[in-house]
């Protein structure tokens, strides 16, 4: 069958090689790329990357913004999630707009009802265990009174401060919890918070290495480590485990 994967995330591009092997034709479509983008990807013969879909027509033609079109079989939808609560009555305490889940501090703590209510897992992009962990610890800190929030006025001005940043940068309201390359600014503050220490030295570098091997070597980046000059942080990351799981 013909497959246009509609998302460039990791799960698109890994469901697109998955069925690679077993498709006719498989077209990766992804907004984040170029209008006139349409070209083979490199490793498989029958995978090509493509703009975004400017339409889908009735005989089940997919047409790309640059022009192309391709007939799908199958049309998959890889384009994450909507952030949804149906239990939260419609009082205006938080809301859903484009996907943005607005007012919240620090993507935690709406700043009208906080700390009885708090949001974990919201950011996008991110490494997802360990912050959620921090936002964990910070939201337990708080409601055990270890920890102390600003003022609701505070937290109200933190937030437009935020958003005003955004826009400035001309950032849709759909990536606003999208953190990515704010990921270790994020989690230092939250460790701050919580009087602990961040992400340590060897874990923002290799995420940087791993990210480059991705890049790199799509297909294969998770199965082989060529660490070369990164060898040491395995090393130093096996002695900061080892420190944690002495035996008795």
């Amino acid at each position: 069958q013909v497959v246009v994967v509609i998302g460039c995330g990791p799960s698109g591009t890994d469901i697109s090689r998955d069925i690679a092997g077993v498709a006719k034709e498989v077209h990766l479509a992804s907004r984040w790329s170029l209008s006139a983008t349409s070209e083979k990807l490199p490793g498989h013969a029958n995978m090509w990357f493509h703009s975004e879909i400017d339409r889908a027509q009735e005989d089940g033609s997919v047409v790309f913004h640059d022009g192309s079109r391709v007939k799908a079989d199958v049309i998959m939808h890889c384009t994450g999630y909507k952030y949804n609560f149906p239990f939260l009555t419609n009082d205006a305490t938080v809301s859903v707009d484009d996907n943005c889940v607005d007012p919240l501090y620090k993507h935690v703590f709406p700043p009208q009802v906080a700390p009885r209510l708090s949001f974990i897992g919201l950011p996008l992009k991110v490494v997802p265990f360990p912050l959620f962990e921090l936002q964990s610890h910070w939201v337990a800190g708080v409601l055990s009174g270890r920890f102390k929030l600003p003022s609701k006025d505070e937290m109200v001005r933190d937030v437009t401060a935020f958003h005003s940043r955004l826009a400035a940068r001309g950032w849709p309201r759909r990536y606003t919890h999208r953190l990515r390359d704010r990921e270790f600014e994020n989690e230092d503050w939250l460790a701050e918070q919580c009087r602990r220490g961040g992400p340590e030295g060897w874990r923002r570098e290799m995420f940087d290495a791993a990210m480059q091997v991705m890049v790199e070597r799509p297909e294969n980046y998770r199965d082989e480590w060529d660490g070369g000059d990164y060898d040491h942080l395995l090393a130093q990351a096996n002695r900061d485990f080892a420190a944690h799981c002495q035996r008795p």
